[in-house]
């Protein structure tokens, strides 16, 4: 078992108090690694259904190492991943915030100069070929990238919108899009970029920027402080959100929001730890911070 049960079980008594009581109402169901071990399988219909029904989900790490499926795949990913797909969760909001108390592994940043937030397509792109790759001849695996123009204008709605919602990037205080990607290689991400440029048209009041995915890994690094939203299709929005979680702490201060029009999922950006798990030492700090998330956005 990892951590995912024991940093819920904190940030759901952490709410219960915010909140008082007859406010939220919490419905534990199975899924994950470990109940793929007992019964094989990872989403239960019963869970499945329950989070259909449901407003918000909270959602503890559900992996464990070394369960995976015949073609080498975690196992625990896929509750997560199908409730994305199946409700169609495509925007994944994961905020980077330096916290006073969190040491900053970066020089000469403090609180609130680093604030900003990665927002990842979470329905398209390379991850919507997971299950679907295709194995030629035993010596070649293909895996197909896709976009979509509803895909891509939904994600970049969200962006502007959002960042509206904010005070702007803390180093100049302007609002400011900044699309990730690498147009200047795959026609997809060229679509990608075109895309979000038209959208940007209705939102004279945000700027837009534009930066590539390898050189913005040196950016975020250099001028976290330039940042306010960054949009970036799904496997780059994967990759550089981790990354940011680096500059401001770890993993284990990064929150994530996964949101659709209906549903919305929220869980700590960090894995099951199963070395830990039990042990009282597992810190429920992102859970309790996607907690907060999931109030703000039930409003």
């Amino acid at each position: 078992m990892g951590i995912g049960p024991e940093v819920c079980q904190s940030a759901v008594a952490v709410l219960r108090e915010a909140c008082g009581s007859g406010v939220l109402d919490f419905i534990p169901m199975p899924g994950g690694a470990q109940h793929y071990q007992r019964t094989g399988q990872v989403l239960p219909e019963e869970t499945y259904q329950a989070c259909r029904r449901t407003h918000a989900m909270l959602h503890g790490a559900a992996g464990l190492p070394g369960v995976t499926y015949a073609d080498g795949t975690e196992v625990g990913n896929d509750l997560h991943l199908q409730l994305r797909f199946k409700l169609d969760l495509f925007a994944n909001v994961r905020p980077i915030r330096l916290y006073r108390g969190v040491k900053c592994p970066l020089v000469g940043f403090e609180p609130g100069q680093i604030d900003y937030v990665v927002l990842r397509e979470n329905t398209e792109g390379l991850y919507a070929s997971r299950g679907a790759g295709v194995n030629l001849r035993g010596d070649v695996v293909t895996d197909t990238l896709v976009m979509t123009r509803l895909g891509v204008e939904r994600i970049a709605r969200f962006a502007f919108e959002l960042s509206r919602r904010r005070n702007g990037a803390p180093r100049d205080g302007k609002r400011r899009v900044t699309v990730c990607d690498k147009a200047n290689i795959l026609k997809s991400y060229a679509f990608f970029r075109a895309v979000c440029t038209e959208v940007a048209q209705q939102y004279p009041d945000v700027d837009i920027d534009y930066a590539y995915a390898d050189a913005i890994t040196v950016h975020m690094i250099k001028k976290p402080d330039f940042y306010d939203v960054i949009v970036a299709e799904n496997m780059f929005g994967d990759i550089i959100s981790d990354l940011g979680a680096g500059t401001v702490g770890g993993l284990g201060v990064a929150a994530s929001a996964e949101l659709g029009l209906k549903h919305g999922l929220f869980q700590g950006a960090h894995g099951s730890a199963p070395d830990i798990a039990g042990q009282d030492v597992a810190s429920p700090v992102a859970t309790i911070l996607s907690g907060a998330l999931m109030l703000r956005w039930l409003g």
